[in-house]
């Protein structure tokens, strides 16, 4: 036999053209990795009738068709296996995460995502995803590295791809023209579908988020640029923001939840507001929004690094302004401000779990407080409630209530079990804020100071098996977007302001919102701005009239330019 004979072909090996192998990795996507997707559908259109069955027969085809044009759209030449394995694996993971929490995929969840510091990114890590991972992905993975691909010229490529595009796109065409409204009716009824159809809601929230991340940059918005205020004699004003993570008002026992997870605020004559919502459903969108001044309706995501916001008004204003972080950082609303990540300091009692508790926040801050000579505003910003790991969130001694889900799996645990973990981070809150008060009131003498507590937004713990945060605003339930909000007013701060106790409660039953934040701590700061809308300010009808001193201001301002 010749030394130079051919080599046999290695058994088990397949020959297939490009358009065959995409055509399977659309076919094993659509079947295995969208039973969310799948679910929907059949629920949204009342399962099998009479009237839906060409319906749903042909669904499989159209989304087959779908699939296999964006996989051949996005993956060319000798790249294709590689590509086709990436979607494979990013498919398996996004399909994990959208049936054990019950999320869809968009932009803003990409966001949140990424966003996230490492050490909250790992727990969303279990062995039963790598399972999953392996199964889903590795599967068609190895069966895949067992194909050769057929070399052909890459005019007979490119004309062969086009082909398998182009009838592609006519099966989607000849099935929409006969089922149009069924497939109109199906999407008005259930907008959240199209986030749902794994890989393309991965490949649609990609694109839009870099085409936010790459955009030109937009020159910097001044916001307050006539920002100023009045110099009274007296003593320095302080005012403490807590921005808090991931807590929701509806296991807060100050709006009526049976169990005591309030017991410390209760005992500080707190004013609670029971009716408080957020503006989005994610840090990365209620952060910057709230400390914005146009409201959740005039909010857009490029304001968070191309505007100002409350804290830049208020320094312009004179005030001093300290942010302070344990948690993933201030989402570009500190970038130009003072600011310290307290998530890493050497604090053993806080911070032996590789993460530290947020009474960290509390590290440091009297001498902060000693060193003042003027009004502040400090905001603290608490790791808070961040799941899915909720029983990392809290010392052992506020394990209270029992038994705790102590997984990051939470479709694996009792719901009752999220629940205890979840109520016993709200207890360490509490104890946290209670802390804070605490501090506020030993500076009396010196300092006239107030604080003001309000979640980023708010989680599902599996109701309508959904869990975590962060869905699009119009499709999430009231368990993301009703969210505790309360406020502490020294009793040097009452009398300065001339605010009633009486009123701040009557206060607590109305409506309010992040929207409120940028109004009411400029009024509580008495700094004075164009920016500022009096109706938006929580503290405005409980402070006795204006005497006018901002009047007379304005109009020396006038006498001095001409």
């Amino acid at each position: 036999m010749s030394q130079y004979a051919p080599a046999t072909p290695a058994r088990w090996t397949f020959t297939a053209s490009r358009n065959s192998l995409t055509l399977a990795v659309a076919f094993w996507l659509m079947l295995t990795m969208n039973g969310s997707f799948w679910n929907t559908v059949w629920t949204g259109v009342g399962g099998w009738s009479n009237e839906n069955k060409w319906f749903l027969i042909s669904m499989p085809l159209f989304v087959l068709c779908w699939l296999f044009g964006l996989l051949s759209l996005l993956s060319w030449g000798r790249a294709t296996k590689a590509l086709l394995t990436l979607f494979l694996l990013i498919s398996a993971a996004a399909s994990y995460f959208m049936y054990s929490y019950g999320i869809v995929i968009d932009s803003t969840m990409l966001a949140n995502t990424l966003q996230t510091d490492p050490a909250e990114a790992t727990e969303l890590l279990s062995w039963r995803m790598a399972g999953l991972l392996l199964l889903f992905a590795g599967l068609p993975m190895l069966l895949m590295s067992r194909v050769r691909l057929l070399q052909r010229g890459w005019k007979r490529e490119l004309s062969g791809k086009l082909g398998g595009i182009a009838v592609a796109l006519l099966c989607i065409g000849a099935i929409a023209a006969t089922s149009y409204q069924s497939y109109a009716s199906l999407v008005r009824n259930n907008r959240e579908i199209r986030l749902m159809l794994v890989p393309s809601n991965v490949v649609a929230a990609t694109h839009s988020y870099l085409k936010h991340q790459f955009a030109t940059p937009l020159q910097l918005e001044v916001v307050g640029e006539d920002a100023y205020r009045l110099l009274p004699g007296g003593k320095p004003k302080v005012t403490v923001v807590v921005v808090g993570e991931t807590a929701r008002a509806a296991n807060f026992s100050l709006n009526g939840y049976a169990r005591e997870t309030n017991p410390e605020l209760a005992a500080r004559g707190v004013i609670n507001f029971e009716q408080a919502s957020a503006c989005g459903t994610s840090t990365a969108v209620s952060v910057p929004c709230m400390f914005q001044n146009v409201g959740k309706d005039g909010y857009k995501d490029s304001m968070a690094k191309s505007r100002e916001g409350l804290l830049d008004v208020l320094q312009r204003a004179g005030v001093n302004v300290l942010w302070r972080d344990n948690n993933s950082g201030c989402k570009g609303v500190c970038d130009r401000v003072p600011y310290e990540d307290v998530s890493h300091f050497d604090v053993p009692a806080l911070c032996a779990t590789g993460e530290c508790h947020d009474e960290v926040l509390l590290q440091g801050l009297q001498a902060y407080f000693d060193s003042l000579t003027h009004d502040a505003v400090i905001v603290l910003h608490m790791k808070g409630s961040h799941g899915p790991a909720y029983y990392k969130r809290y010392p052992a001694a506020f394990k209270k209530f029992t038994p705790v889900c102590e997984s990051n799996q939470l479709d694996r645990c009792q719901q009752s079990d999220i629940v205890n973990a979840y109520d016993n981070t709200l207890l360490y809150t509490d104890h946290v804020l209670a802390q804070i008060i605490d501090l506020l009131k030993r500076n009396s003498q010196r300092l006239d100071t107030s604080m003001l507590y309000i979640s980023d937004h708010g989680e599902s713990l599996g109701e309508s098996g959904l869990y975590l945060h962060g869905l699009p605003y119009a499709m999430a339930p009231s368990e993301q977007t009703h969210i505790p909000m309360l406020m502490w007013v020294s009793s040097g701060m009452e009398k300065r302001q001339g605010i009633t106790e009486s009123c701040l409660e009557a206060k607590g039953k109305q409506p309010v919102s992040q929207d409120n934040l940028f109004h009411s701590v400029l009024g509580l700061m008495d700094v004075h701005t164009n920016a500022y809308h009096p109706d938006l300010d929580l503290f405005r009808t409980c402070r006795p009239p204006s005497d006018g001193k901002y009047a007379k201001h304005l109009l020396l301002q006038e006498q001095a330019k001409d």
